[in-house]
């Protein structure tokens, strides 16, 4: 069985940064799969799932009510390995495409006050596991050491 598309991504030489992960004719379109890389894979702790959560559902909250990316966004969610999220939108997009996005949506994270967006028991299966104040401090991590003034080798995956 051939090795899918992100298990040939160089682990130990990844940085956190904005990625394209992979594009996929669907239809007449293409979807654009983006590895949002929030901390070094292997090198520092993963995010727990409470601050997972919490940005999941401020982060698909923002993203789908967007007034330029609304309409293509298609999924908004975390690794499984707890290091990043992926972005599906739906058009052929680079990592620098979507900067500006990104940094808006962070800096609504960091910034965000009052209830979570559908962390209600009627609106969310484990509405509890959630944590904005540590979703708020990664948000601004990632603005700080990865979004604001990004450079080259944090929009390539490593070669």
């Amino acid at each position: 069985m051939e090795k899918i598309t992100s298990f040939t991504v160089d682990h130990i030489r990844l940085i956190p940064g904005v990625y394209v992960s992979r594009k996929d004719p669907v239809g007449d379109t293409v979807v654009t799969t983006f590895d949002l890389r929030m901390t070094s894979p292997n090198d520092e702790p993963v995010m727990n799932t409470a601050e997972i959560h919490a940005i999941e559902h401020l982060g698909a909250t923002f993203l789908r009510n967007h007034a330029l990316y609304g309409t293509k966004i298609l999924y908004f969610g975390p690794m499984g390995c707890r290091t990043g999220f992926y972005l599906l939108l739906a058009g052929d997009f680079e990592s620098a495409d979507i900067v500006n996005l990104l940094i808006e949506m962070y800096e609504f994270i960091r910034d965000f006050e009052g209830d979570i967006p559908g962390a209600a028991p009627q609106d969310c299966g484990n509405y509890l596991d959630m944590n904005l104040p540590m979703a708020k401090w990664l948000a601004r991590r990632y603005l700080d050491e990865v979004l604001y003034d990004i450079t080259d080798e944090r929009l390539h995956y490593p070669g």
